[in-house]
Protein backbone atom coordinates (compact mmCIF):
# COMPACT_ATOMS: atom_id res chain seq x y z
CA UNK A 1 0.00 0.00 0.00
CA UNK A 2 0.89 3.62 -0.49
CA UNK A 3 -0.60 6.02 2.04
CA UNK A 4 -0.69 9.80 2.27
CA UNK A 5 -2.31 12.47 4.45
CA UNK A 6 -4.15 15.35 2.84
CA UNK A 7 -3.99 18.77 4.51
CA UNK A 8 -7.63 18.80 5.52
CA UNK A 9 -9.77 18.05 8.55
CA UNK A 10 -7.80 17.87 11.80
CA UNK A 11 -4.16 18.77 12.30
CA UNK A 12 -3.44 15.05 11.76
CA UNK A 13 -4.67 15.31 8.17
CA UNK A 14 -7.03 13.07 6.20
CA UNK A 15 -5.76 9.61 5.27
CA UNK A 16 -5.88 8.58 1.63
CA UNK A 17 -4.71 5.61 -0.42
CA UNK A 18 -2.49 6.34 -3.42
CA UNK A 19 -2.09 4.21 -6.54
CA UNK A 20 1.23 2.47 -7.15
CA UNK A 21 2.11 4.90 -9.95
CA UNK A 22 1.17 7.90 -7.73
CA UNK A 23 -1.36 9.13 -10.28
CA UNK A 24 -4.61 8.62 -8.36
CA UNK A 25 -5.82 8.67 -4.76
CA UNK A 26 -8.96 8.13 -2.73
CA UNK A 27 -9.88 9.04 0.82
CA UNK A 28 -9.71 5.96 3.02
CA UNK A 29 -12.95 4.54 4.39
CA UNK A 30 -11.48 2.25 7.05
CA UNK A 31 -9.69 5.05 8.94
CA UNK A 32 -9.45 8.83 8.88
CA UNK A 33 -5.80 9.28 9.96
CA UNK A 34 -2.59 7.31 9.58
CA UNK A 35 -2.03 7.26 13.33
CA UNK A 36 -5.41 5.55 13.74
CA UNK A 37 -4.21 2.81 11.37
CA UNK A 38 -0.90 2.39 13.18
CA UNK A 39 -2.70 2.12 16.52
CA UNK A 40 -4.88 -0.68 15.10
CA UNK A 41 -2.73 -2.18 12.34
CA UNK A 42 -3.85 -5.81 12.60
CA UNK A 43 -7.51 -4.80 12.39
CA UNK A 44 -7.42 -1.95 9.86
CA UNK A 45 -4.60 -2.83 7.44
CA UNK A 46 -6.56 -5.67 5.74
CA UNK A 47 -9.46 -3.28 5.03
CA UNK A 48 -7.07 -0.69 3.60
CA UNK A 49 -5.46 -3.32 1.39
CA UNK A 50 -8.87 -4.10 -0.07
CA UNK A 51 -9.43 -0.39 -0.74
CA UNK A 52 -5.99 -0.13 -2.33
CA UNK A 53 -6.72 -3.09 -4.62
CA UNK A 54 -10.00 -1.49 -5.69
CA UNK A 55 -8.17 1.76 -6.48
CA UNK A 56 -5.63 -0.09 -8.65
CA UNK A 57 -8.45 -1.87 -10.47
CA UNK A 58 -10.27 1.41 -11.16
CA UNK A 59 -13.28 0.35 -9.12
CA UNK A 60 -13.26 3.21 -6.61
CA UNK A 61 -15.87 5.98 -6.72
CA UNK A 62 -14.45 9.26 -5.53
CA UNK A 63 -10.91 8.71 -6.80
CA UNK A 64 -9.07 11.87 -7.79
CA UNK A 65 -5.75 12.94 -9.29
CA UNK A 66 -3.03 12.72 -6.66
CA UNK A 67 -1.34 16.07 -5.93
CA UNK A 68 1.68 16.06 -3.58
CA UNK A 69 1.18 19.79 -3.01
CA UNK A 70 -2.07 18.97 -1.21
CA UNK A 71 -0.28 16.64 1.20
CA UNK A 72 0.95 17.08 4.71
CA UNK A 73 3.66 14.72 5.96
CA UNK A 74 2.21 11.16 6.11
CA UNK A 75 2.28 11.62 9.90
CA UNK A 76 1.85 15.40 10.34
CA UNK A 77 2.91 14.90 13.96
CA UNK A 78 4.23 11.78 15.64
CA UNK A 79 4.72 10.35 19.09
CA UNK A 80 8.43 9.93 18.42
CA UNK A 81 11.08 10.96 15.89
CA UNK A 82 14.49 9.44 16.62
CA UNK A 83 17.21 9.88 14.02
CA UNK A 84 20.26 7.69 13.80
CA UNK A 85 23.54 8.21 11.98
CA UNK A 86 23.98 4.84 10.34
CA UNK A 87 26.29 5.94 7.52
CA UNK A 88 29.67 6.18 9.19
CA UNK A 89 31.30 7.66 6.11
CA UNK A 90 29.35 10.83 6.88
CA UNK A 91 30.46 10.80 10.52
CA UNK A 92 34.08 10.07 9.60
CA UNK A 93 34.22 12.94 7.11
CA UNK A 94 32.79 15.38 9.67
CA UNK A 95 35.49 14.46 12.15
CA UNK A 96 38.29 14.22 9.60
CA UNK A 97 37.57 17.73 8.32
CA UNK A 98 38.35 19.07 11.78
CA UNK A 99 41.31 16.74 12.35
CA UNK A 100 39.61 14.31 14.77
CA UNK A 101 39.62 10.51 14.73
CA UNK A 102 36.42 8.46 14.82
CA UNK A 103 36.15 6.56 18.14
CA UNK A 104 36.11 2.73 17.73
CA UNK A 105 32.80 2.56 19.64
CA UNK A 106 31.06 4.24 16.69
CA UNK A 107 31.45 0.95 14.78
CA UNK A 108 29.35 -0.97 17.30
CA UNK A 109 27.08 1.53 19.04
CA UNK A 110 24.74 3.67 16.88
CA UNK A 111 24.56 7.43 17.21
CA UNK A 112 20.98 8.67 17.69
CA UNK A 113 19.24 11.87 18.70
CA UNK A 114 15.60 12.54 19.58
CA UNK A 115 14.15 15.23 17.34
CA UNK A 116 11.04 17.36 17.56
CA UNK A 117 7.99 15.45 16.37
CA UNK A 118 5.08 17.71 17.31
CA UNK A 119 4.97 19.18 13.81
CA UNK A 120 6.54 18.16 10.50
CA UNK A 121 6.65 19.95 7.14
CA UNK A 122 4.74 18.55 4.19
CA UNK A 123 6.66 17.45 1.10
CA UNK A 124 6.14 20.71 -0.77
CA UNK A 125 5.97 23.16 2.13
CA UNK A 126 8.57 25.93 2.18
CA UNK A 127 11.46 25.86 4.63
CA UNK A 128 11.39 29.07 6.69
CA UNK A 129 14.79 30.61 7.43
CA UNK A 130 15.27 33.21 10.15
CA UNK A 131 18.87 34.14 9.31
CA UNK A 132 21.24 33.00 6.54
CA UNK A 133 24.08 33.00 9.08
CA UNK A 134 22.51 29.90 10.70
CA UNK A 135 23.78 27.73 7.81
CA UNK A 136 20.66 26.03 6.46
CA UNK A 137 21.26 22.55 5.08
CA UNK A 138 19.13 19.67 3.81
CA UNK A 139 19.77 16.04 4.80
CA UNK A 140 18.30 13.30 2.63
CA UNK A 141 17.42 10.19 4.61
CA UNK A 142 15.25 7.07 4.70
CA UNK A 143 13.07 6.37 7.74
CA UNK A 144 10.77 3.62 8.96
CA UNK A 145 7.52 3.99 10.88
CA UNK A 146 6.95 1.32 13.48
CA UNK A 147 4.20 -0.55 15.25
CA UNK A 148 4.52 -0.85 19.04
CA UNK A 149 8.00 -2.01 20.03
CA UNK A 150 8.57 -3.48 23.52
CA UNK A 151 11.39 -2.28 25.74
CA UNK A 152 14.57 -4.34 25.26
CA UNK A 153 13.27 -5.68 21.94
CA UNK A 154 15.53 -8.01 20.02
CA UNK A 155 16.66 -7.14 16.51
CA UNK A 156 14.23 -9.79 15.21
CA UNK A 157 11.33 -8.23 17.14
CA UNK A 158 12.35 -4.80 15.85
CA UNK A 159 12.35 -6.06 12.24
CA UNK A 160 8.81 -7.38 12.65
CA UNK A 161 7.63 -3.95 13.84
CA UNK A 162 8.42 -2.08 10.59
CA UNK A 163 5.14 -0.97 9.04
CA UNK A 164 6.02 1.81 6.57
CA UNK A 165 8.98 3.51 4.90
CA UNK A 166 9.35 7.18 3.95
CA UNK A 167 11.96 9.65 2.72
CA UNK A 168 13.02 12.52 4.98
CA UNK A 169 14.59 15.94 4.67
CA UNK A 170 16.11 16.32 8.13
CA UNK A 171 16.57 20.08 7.95
CA UNK A 172 19.63 21.32 9.86
CA UNK A 173 21.07 24.68 10.89
CA UNK A 174 24.74 23.77 10.71
CA UNK A 175 26.20 26.90 12.25
CA UNK A 176 24.14 26.40 15.42
CA UNK A 177 25.39 22.83 15.91
CA UNK A 178 28.88 23.45 17.41
CA UNK A 179 27.67 25.64 20.28
CA UNK A 180 24.84 23.23 21.10
CA UNK A 181 27.07 20.16 21.11
CA UNK A 182 29.66 22.01 23.20
CA UNK A 183 27.08 22.13 26.00
CA UNK A 184 27.13 18.32 26.05
CA UNK A 185 23.35 17.99 25.85
CA UNK A 186 22.61 17.38 22.15
CA UNK A 187 20.71 19.09 19.33
CA UNK A 188 17.71 21.35 19.78
CA UNK A 189 17.66 24.75 18.06
CA UNK A 190 19.88 23.43 15.26
CA UNK A 191 17.20 20.91 14.27
CA UNK A 192 14.00 22.67 13.08
CA UNK A 193 11.02 20.83 11.56
CA UNK A 194 11.86 17.97 9.21
CA UNK A 195 9.95 17.30 5.98
CA UNK A 196 8.69 13.94 4.70
CA UNK A 197 7.84 12.42 1.34
CA UNK A 198 4.21 12.68 0.19
CA UNK A 199 3.71 8.93 0.45
CA UNK A 200 4.51 6.28 3.07
CA UNK A 201 4.97 2.81 1.59
CA UNK A 202 4.49 -0.66 3.06
CA UNK A 203 7.57 -2.90 2.71
CA UNK A 204 5.82 -5.35 0.35
CA UNK A 205 5.51 -2.58 -2.26
CA UNK A 206 9.30 -2.30 -2.52
CA UNK A 207 10.10 -5.79 -3.81
CA UNK A 208 13.82 -6.67 -3.73
CA UNK A 209 14.76 -3.06 -2.95
CA UNK A 210 13.78 -3.81 0.68
CA UNK A 211 15.63 -6.79 2.15
CA UNK A 212 13.93 -6.62 5.54
CA UNK A 213 16.71 -4.51 7.02
CA UNK A 214 17.88 -1.91 4.48
CA UNK A 215 16.40 -0.07 1.50
CA UNK A 216 18.55 -0.40 -1.61
CA UNK A 217 18.42 2.34 -4.21
CA UNK A 218 19.84 5.78 -4.98
CA UNK A 219 18.44 8.77 -3.10
CA UNK A 220 18.38 11.51 -5.73
CA UNK A 221 19.09 15.03 -4.45
CA UNK A 222 18.64 18.02 -6.75
CA UNK A 223 19.83 21.33 -5.31
CA UNK A 224 18.76 24.53 -7.07
CA UNK A 225 17.80 22.50 -10.14
CA UNK A 226 21.16 20.71 -10.47
CA UNK A 227 21.99 17.09 -9.56
CA UNK A 228 23.83 17.18 -6.24
CA UNK A 229 23.87 13.55 -5.11
CA UNK A 230 22.55 10.04 -5.69
CA UNK A 231 24.09 7.87 -2.94
CA UNK A 232 22.64 4.39 -2.56
CA UNK A 233 20.74 3.95 0.71
CA UNK A 234 21.67 0.26 0.91
CA UNK A 235 25.43 0.82 0.64
CA UNK A 236 27.73 1.62 3.57
CA UNK A 237 24.89 1.53 6.12
CA UNK A 238 26.68 0.34 9.24
CA UNK A 239 23.49 -0.27 11.25
CA UNK A 240 20.31 -1.69 9.72
CA UNK A 241 16.85 -0.40 10.56
CA UNK A 242 16.10 -3.33 12.91
CA UNK A 243 19.36 -2.54 14.72
CA UNK A 244 18.44 1.14 14.98
CA UNK A 245 14.96 0.31 16.28
CA UNK A 246 16.37 -2.11 18.85
CA UNK A 247 18.87 0.55 19.93
CA UNK A 248 16.06 3.09 20.40
CA UNK A 249 14.05 0.55 22.41
CA UNK A 250 16.92 -0.61 24.61
CA UNK A 251 15.56 1.15 27.73
CA UNK A 252 12.08 2.26 26.69
CA UNK A 253 9.16 0.98 24.68
CA UNK A 254 8.26 2.69 21.40
CA UNK A 255 4.66 3.58 20.63
CA UNK A 256 3.04 2.74 17.31
CA UNK A 257 3.80 5.61 14.97
CA UNK A 258 7.40 6.08 16.09
CA UNK A 259 9.66 7.22 13.25
CA UNK A 260 13.26 6.00 13.15
CA UNK A 261 15.61 7.70 10.68
CA UNK A 262 18.75 6.38 9.01
CA UNK A 263 20.75 9.60 9.16
CA UNK A 264 22.19 11.26 6.07
CA UNK A 265 22.74 8.69 3.30
CA UNK A 266 26.44 8.60 2.45
CA UNK A 267 28.62 6.34 0.32
CA UNK A 268 32.38 5.83 0.52
CA UNK A 269 34.10 7.10 -2.63
CA UNK A 270 37.39 8.68 -3.74
CA UNK A 271 37.34 12.31 -2.65
CA UNK A 272 38.94 13.56 -5.86
CA UNK A 273 35.94 12.38 -7.90
CA UNK A 274 33.18 12.51 -5.25
CA UNK A 275 31.11 15.30 -6.82
CA UNK A 276 28.42 14.39 -9.35
CA UNK A 277 30.16 16.64 -11.90
CA UNK A 278 33.34 14.59 -11.45
CA UNK A 279 31.56 11.25 -11.89
CA UNK A 280 30.93 10.45 -8.21
CA UNK A 281 27.65 9.78 -6.44
CA UNK A 282 27.78 13.20 -4.83
CA UNK A 283 26.23 14.03 -1.49
CA UNK A 284 22.93 13.93 0.41
CA UNK A 285 23.69 17.12 2.32
CA UNK A 286 25.70 20.29 1.75
CA UNK A 287 27.83 19.80 4.87
CA UNK A 288 29.36 16.64 3.43
CA UNK A 289 30.26 18.42 0.20
CA UNK A 290 31.89 21.15 2.29
CA UNK A 291 33.81 18.56 4.32
CA UNK A 292 35.19 16.96 1.16
CA UNK A 293 36.12 20.39 -0.22
CA UNK A 294 37.91 21.22 3.04
CA UNK A 295 39.88 17.97 3.02
CA UNK A 296 40.57 18.03 -0.72
CA UNK A 297 40.92 21.73 -1.49
CA UNK A 298 41.74 23.29 1.86
CA UNK A 299 38.49 25.25 2.20
CA UNK A 300 34.75 24.75 1.53
CA UNK A 301 33.23 26.37 -1.56
CA UNK A 302 29.61 25.15 -1.65
CA UNK A 303 27.35 27.66 0.15
CA UNK A 304 24.54 26.69 2.47
CA UNK A 305 20.94 27.30 1.41
CA UNK A 306 19.43 30.76 1.36
CA UNK A 307 16.00 32.24 0.51
CA UNK A 308 15.13 31.10 -3.01
CA UNK A 309 17.18 27.89 -2.78
CA UNK A 310 15.35 24.69 -3.73
CA UNK A 311 15.85 21.04 -2.83
CA UNK A 312 14.24 17.95 -4.35
CA UNK A 313 14.69 14.48 -2.81
CA UNK A 314 13.34 11.37 -4.52
CA UNK A 315 13.89 7.63 -5.04
CA UNK A 316 13.01 5.79 -8.25
CA UNK A 317 12.27 2.10 -8.75
CA UNK A 318 14.21 0.04 -11.35
CA UNK A 319 11.70 1.13 -14.00
CA UNK A 320 12.31 4.81 -13.29
CA UNK A 321 9.06 5.46 -11.41
CA UNK A 322 8.95 7.53 -8.26
CA UNK A 323 8.32 5.33 -5.21
CA UNK A 324 7.49 7.82 -2.45
CA UNK A 325 6.88 10.93 -4.52
CA UNK A 326 9.30 13.82 -4.16
CA UNK A 327 10.15 16.13 -1.31
CA UNK A 328 10.26 19.39 -3.28
CA UNK A 329 10.89 22.49 -1.17
CA UNK A 330 11.93 26.12 -1.47
CA UNK A 331 13.60 28.21 1.22
CA UNK A 332 11.70 31.36 2.19
CA UNK A 333 12.44 34.12 4.71
CA UNK A 334 10.79 33.43 8.06
CA UNK A 335 7.60 35.42 8.64
CA UNK A 336 5.35 35.27 11.67
CA UNK A 337 2.35 35.32 9.32
CA UNK A 338 3.53 31.94 7.94
CA UNK A 339 4.37 30.46 11.33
Amino acid sequence: MKLASLREGSRDGRLCLVSADLSRAVRARAASTLQQVLDNWAELAPHLREEAAALEAGRTPGAFAFDPKACAAPLPRAYQWADGSAYLNHVELVRRARGAEMPPSFLTDPLMYQGGSDGFLGPCEPIPLIDEAMGLDFEAEVAVITDDVPMAATVEEAAAAVRLLVLVNDVSLRNLVPAELAKGFGFFQSKPASAFSPVAVTPDELGPMWDGAKLHGPVRCTLDGRPFGCPDAGRDMQFSFPQLIAHAARTRSLSAGSIIGSGTVSNRQPLDTADVERGGVGFACIAEARMVETIRDGAPSTPFMRPGSTIRIEMLDPDGRSIFGAIDQRVVPFSRSRA
